[in-house]
């Protein structure tokens, strides 16, 4: 087949290029059609009961994460010019695309009692613009006397002050999020600007935005420092600029495949996905490096290219496609999940490794056959054995010092096993950001002034229509909220029960010690107002009341929600939280009456999408694990190469997790990843050095030791080369302002450091021991079938250069 497929391609050279170059420009024409995204909620399955609830909630109550807010901690704000500016900028806010709704202080409206119609009406406690600072001072007092915004918008304690804008979820959810928040981050500067009122922002709007925006610019980096410095290792490697320029060509075409492939899946540009162009690209060159290489050896001994050419498809062809099928493996373990975030991330890496290795293998024969052929100079990479003494050493380690070998390995595996038991499954709700970035800032600031700006919700459902209406079911909600107010972690909630009281005050002309739910006496004078206020248009009391109907309780009174914000306290305090405080809590309050507390909110889906996620990758790597010891049964048909294939890189990824409890990397959902990409990559160094050492048995006369010591020399060499290059290639995620991603960067490099030990002198140390002891024959059928892909070089299929209608090229002198 590959002899076909290496004349196929050699003949057909201008009819592949222009197929190729149309595909490629249909492909780029899709490629313009990417959009960013960044969702929460993507990292838990659509039928996780959880995930299911929560969309029955929103569709109740409406969105809970759809809040954007601006804090400022100054008391000049409270100056007559600067608070107009506030004023006016929150006007100006209000009426941006996108932006549903403002709450600031200078729009605060105050429930009045209208004695005359038995009703409660709104009105604004800032009708106009505070004229003088008496004027002003004067409105905050009534402002300060509405107990309701206390903890909200001003915090009792600090005096912050912050703005709260809902946006509408249409624009949250589209590519016009970005040119919203730049307006309003605009808007916002130009206030500091003439104020000289500093300025902070949190909730998820603008966390998902800043996310979405580094996402793409974090792309276009790696993707331009990989090409960097894949272009630094190439010329280093072949000191010439067509083995530079071509290759990164080839792998450039794929990255545009690559987001072709994620517009014509539907899929969006999120922190996972925004990575693949630049894998693409790492795991891409060694392809294009391992044929080079070999076709420089072939040519320097034929002297004919297309015949070099030719013999390089045919040799290493179902090599490089099961390596590149032991990669995809580490991808496609994540197409098993029903998570859309890995899943995606999964098809899309998978499906253009194959992609890569199609391009290198179809481009790579018909541009060097094209181009003149390689000088000597060009040749002399060849001769070059700067690895040559590392691995005399290793060959001396593995024939001379195996108990050294496994000694030492065995203290690693000790070692190793100690650092995973220190490793912690703990995420942050924007922990992928260093903790100095201005998000991660102003995310404190909120916290300390209040408390947080994370959504979290709670449900209460009576179990009976209208049951949330009556006195001692709102005693016990309210009871509740009096718990969840002694909590550091939580801001004050917002309910039904926390407008009921506000009613109460205003029933009682705004005075604040009548700031509570009203009693058996006093009930139905105020639910008789809330009544006829919600059919009741004047002075917007009917609206106010309507709005907070539908936000915190569903149309048949039944349910009612408790709304409040939490600190990113990160998920393992987050769940000792829940489950050691506000569950206990609840179920001693609730316990009896037929009521029941349902906690959900975008926070709470995170939480749990991470632990679904890591659990989901456990799995994943068990799945890689599996497949690619199939791989290796199916190329080999033996089961000890199976057990040859995955003991070392076993020891690999214990030592990568190792190295994540000693430096306290966390295992979150990016960190996880690494693992079943890491065992995809390292498989193929194991795969290629079973594949050479089953080729030199051949080869050899059977003798172990000689096998294995020209395995080392020759594969040894390639290997370690091909191990720079995907280390070069990962450490770049290094630079990243996502820890995550920089996580995942500096464990793969170290993962391909280690891979270096466990496949160079551990696998080798292996086959001696096990391989039917020192020096003993191979039973000769155990390798007949592997045998009959490798054949002498001398022994190469003979090719009919006239069918082509190439004419060979002499060697040069």
């Amino acid at each position: 087949m590959w002899s076909k497929l290496a004349l196929f391609v050699i003949k057909n050279r201008r009819i592949l290029i222009l197929l190729l170059a149309a595909l490629t420009v249909f492909m780029g024409w899709q490629a313009r059609k990417v959009e960013m995204t960044y969702d929460f909620a993507q990292v838990v399955s659509p039928d996780d009961p959880d995930m299911v609830y929560f969309q029955q909630f929103k569709r109740t109550f409406g969105e809970d994460g759809n809040v954007l807010v601006l804090g400022m901690q100054d008391s000049s704000v409270y100056k007559l010019g600067n608070f107009n500016e506030l004023r006016a900028l929150t006007d100006t806010l209000s009426k941006v695309e996108g932006v549903s709704g403002v709450l600031s202080v200078t729009r605060l409206p105050k429930l009045e009692k209208d004695t005359a119609t038995s009703t409660f009406r709104a009105l604004p406690i800032f009708r106009r613009a505070p004229q003088s600072q008496q004027e002003l001072d004067s409105l905050m007092r009534v402002v300060n006397a509405q107990e309701f915004y206390k903890g909200q918008l001003i915090s009792p304690v600090t005096g912050a002050t912050l703005l709260a804008l809902t946006m509408d979820p249409k624009f949250l959810n589209s590519s016009k999020r970005e040119g919203v928040m730049q307006e309003i981050l605009g808007h916002a500067d130009r206030f500091q600007q003439k104020t000289g009122i500093k300025m902070h922002y949190a909730g998820l709007p603008y966390v998902r935005a800043t996310m979405t925006t580094k996402v793409a610019a974090e792309m276009k980096l790696f993707v331009g420092l990989t090409v960097l410095m894949m272009a630094v290792t190439l010329f280093m490697f072949f000191r010439t600029w067509s083995a530079v320029v071509f290759p990164l060509l080839i792998v450039l075409v794929v990255v545009v495949w690559c987001l072709g492939t994620m517009v014509l899946m539907g899929y969006k540009i999120n922190l996972l996905t925004g990575l693949i162009p630049s894998i693409i690209i790492v795991i891409g060159i060694p392809n294009c490096t391992y044929l080079l290489s070999r076709y420089h050896y072939d040519y320097r001994k034929s002297g004919n290219q297309v015949l070099a050419m030719a013999r390089v498809v045919r040799k290493i062809g179902l090599v490089t496609l099961m390596n590149n099928t032991t990669t995809a493996i580490g991808f496609v373990v994540f197409c098993f999940t029903n998570i859309a975030i890995l899943f995606q991330f999964g098809a899309v890496a998978t499906i253009n490794i194959f992609v890569a290795f199609a391009m290198s293998f179809i481009l790579m024969p018909i541009v060097f056959t094209y181009l003149p052929p390689p000088t000597p100079g060009q040749l002399k990479h060849l001769e070059a054995k700067p690895l040559t003494k590392l691995l005399e050493f290793f060959d001396y380690l593995v024939l001379e010092r195996r108990q050294t070998v496994y000694i030492t390995a065995a203290v690693l595996l000790v070692l190793a096993s100690f650092g995973v038991s220190k490793v912690q499954s703990v995420s942050f709700m924007v922990d992928d950001l260093p903790k100095d970035s201005s998000v991660n800032s102003d995310l404190k600031f909120f916290e300390q002034h209040f408390n947080g700006v994370m959504p979290l919700e709670m449900v209460v459902d009576t179990g009976k229509p209208k049951g949330i209406l009556k006195l001692k079911n709102l005693e016990k909600i309210d009871r509740l909220e009096k718990f969840l107010r002694t909590q550091p972690e939580l801001t004050t909630p917002v309910s039904i029960v926390t407008a009921l009281k506000a009613s109460t005050q205003a029933f009682y002309n705004g005075n604040p010690d009548y700031y509570r739910l009203p009693d058996n006496s006093e009930k139905n004078y105020v639910l008789s107002y809330l009544a006829r206020s919600q059919s009741a248009n004047e002075g917007g009391g009917g609206q106010m009341m309507q709005k907070l109907l539908r936000s915190f309780t569903d149309s048949t009174g039944q349910r009612a929600r408790i709304s409040l914000k939490i600190a990113d306290i990160g998920s393992y305090n987050l769940d000792t939280l829940l489950a050691k405080k506000i569950q206990p809590e609840i179920k001693q309050i609730f316990n009896g009456t037929g009521m029941d507390v349902k906690l959900t909110g975008t926070t709470i889906l995170f939480t749990k999408g991470n632990e679904y996620l890591i659990g989901m990758l456990k799995e994943s790597l068990l799945i890689a694990f599996g497949l690619v010891g199939l791989v290796v049964l199916i190329l080999f048909r033996s089961v000890r190469a199976v057990f040859f294939t995955l003991l070392p890189n076993f020891f690999t990824l214990l030592l990568t997790g190792g190295i994540m409890g000693y430096f306290g990397i966390p295992l979150k959902p990016s960190t996880a990843l690494i693992f079943s990409i890491a065992l995809g990559i390292d498989g193929d160094n194991s795969i290629h050095l079973l594949a050479k050492f089953r080729q030199e048995m051949a080869i050899n006369g059977q003798r172990v030791q000689a096998a294995i010591s020209t395995t080392l020399s020759e594969a040894g060499t390639s290997m370690i080369y091909t191990s720079i290059v995907l280390f070069l290639g990962f450490s770049v995620f290094a630079f990243s302002e996502f820890g995550g991603t920089k996580a995942l960067g500096l464990l793969m490099s170290a993962s391909l450091l280690i891979t270096n030990f466990s496949n160079l002198i551990l696998l080798p140390a292996l086959l001696v021991t096990f391989e039917h002891g020192k020096d003993e024959t191979i039973d000769q059928s155990s390798i007949r079938h592997y045998d009959d892909e490798y054949h002498e070089e001398d022994d190469d299929f003979e090719l009919n250069l006239n069918r082509m209608q190439v004419q060979p090229r002499e060697l040069p002198s």
